[in-house]
């Protein structure tokens, strides 16, 4: 490994060639205000698509698409029997989203690619990079779901037969993509899988640091919530009398904020993120409220103690207010330690650029969640400006781009000829 870490000292990403890769991503599917549009093998991924590819066999490497999208891209190395150390992240976007999220990922991974052809290096073992389908699931619920059915959470069928609002089944949609190779049901199994990421969050920004070295991934548990009442007169009816699901679900949100907020660690998270009356009107009591609930923690059984507590709160807030309550527990992604080797691989390659990082876990879900289960998995994070992502206004540097671009240069360098 010390020839290897020699080696990577003088070997440099090309930071203008991967601004420019990334630029002219964001070009297919651009917003108005500076975003991206690129929904799940929509027109505009498959064009997204098509251009790494293209951009890839120029280098050479063998690109095949699995039975759920999934794009595998292989660098051959010397000794090809060897599985492969990988990278990647995803395409797809939010329908307002940013030209950095998950795009970062697959775009430095390219670069990776490109500096050492440039260089005519070739890694002992084969390198993979690849991009996970329908990683957002902001066209097909759930989130992940092509990175889970090759991790084996999903079965292929379930995934296929996914619906988007028209009715279009996943199965259908990723068809007439066309991009599909024959006889190929899977990837391959991994060395390792390394994820370059913006951070997405407030916090390296917050605390001045130019990395983040992910240890894991903050559990999350999605909630289905109904709160049902009696809607009534708004004049006419006491407050007393009232059995107000508006009201109950106000309590609900105050009570669980406070809770959470109490937590003197701050690894506590809650989010409501919808809220829905039925033929609301000015001068009606509700007569029920629906309102989804995210709840997230970096430590398991903390995660555990705050459903209780939230399951608690709800039957508390049904017999204050006289309403019925409802709820489906629709999601659980339990918390993820990350592998320590591939961490301290990462380590080691952040040290070397002497530029000032932090270790921390992942607030949000990606693709190395589900990648973690069966492979040795960490990621790298840079800031985001004002921490904001899933918005096009979603910014990060040239020089935090290809500082991270970097670190994942030298980390998958270490492993692959380990």
């Amino acid at each position: 490994m010390q020839a290897v870490t020699q080696g990577t000292q003088q070997l440099r990403i090309d930071q203008q060639r991967l601004w420019e890769s990334l630029m002219a991503m964001a070009e297919i599917g651009a917003t108005s205000k500076g975003g991206s549009c690129r929904l799940a093998f929509s027109e505009e991924d498959t064009q997204g698509r098509r251009l790494l590819m293209e951009w890839c066999e120029q280098l050479g490497c063998e690109t095949r698409v699995d039975d759920v999208g999934n794009i595998f891209i292989r660098r051959q190395g010397r000794e090809p029997a060897l599985d492969p150390v990988s990278t990647g992240s995803h395409l797809d976007t939010q329908p307002k989203g940013g030209r950095f999220d998950g795009i970062l990922g697959v775009l430095a991974g390219l670069e990776v690619f490109r500096t050492l052809d440039t260089e005519g290096i070739v890694t002992r073992r084969p390198l993979e990079l690849i991009v996970w389908g329908n990683e957002e699931g902001s066209r097909f619920s759930p989130a992940m779901v092509a990175s889970g059915t090759y991790a084996g959470v999903f079965e292929p069928a379930y995934t296929l037969a996914r619906e988007d609002n028209d009715g279009i089944t996943y199965g259908e949609a990723l068809a007439q993509t066309g991009l599909c190779t024959k006889g190929f049901k899977t990837g391959p199994m991994l060395d390792s899988y390394f994820e370059l990421h913006i951070e997405q969050g407030p916090v390296l920004e917050q605390e001045e640091k130019s990395l983040g070295i992910v240890t894991g991934v903050q559990g999350i548990r999605w909630f289905d919530v109904t709160l049902s009442g009696v809607a009534a007169h708004a004049g006419p009816t006491p407050m007393r009398y009232r059995r107000d699901a508006m009201m109950a679900a106000a309590r609900l949100m105050d009570q669980i904020h406070q809770h959470v907020q109490s937590d003197p660690t701050g690894n506590a998270r809650v989010t409501v993120g919808t809220l829905n009356i039925p033929s609301a009107s000015r001068n009606v009591i509700p007569g029920e409220v629906s309102m989804t609930v995210d709840l997230r923690h970096v430590e398991e059984a903390k995660l555990e103690a705050l459903e209780v507590m939230f399951t608690s709160m709800l039957e508390q807030v049904s017999e204050d207010y006289g309403v019925s309550v409802t709820q489906e527990r629709i999601w659980k992604s339990e918390v993820v330690d990350f592998d320590e080797a591939c961490i301290e691989i990462v380590r080691q390659a952040v040290a070397r650029q002497k530029a000032p990082s932090r270790e921390m876990m992942s607030g949000a879900g990606h693709d190395a969640v589900y990648v973690s289960r069966v492979a040795p998995t960490t990621m790298i994070f840079v800031p985001c400006l004002d921490g904001i992502s899933h918005n096009e206004a979603e910014y990060a540097s040239p020089e935090d781009c290809a500082l991270g671009c970097q670190v994942l240069l030298e980390s998958m360098l270490a492993r692959a000829d380990r």
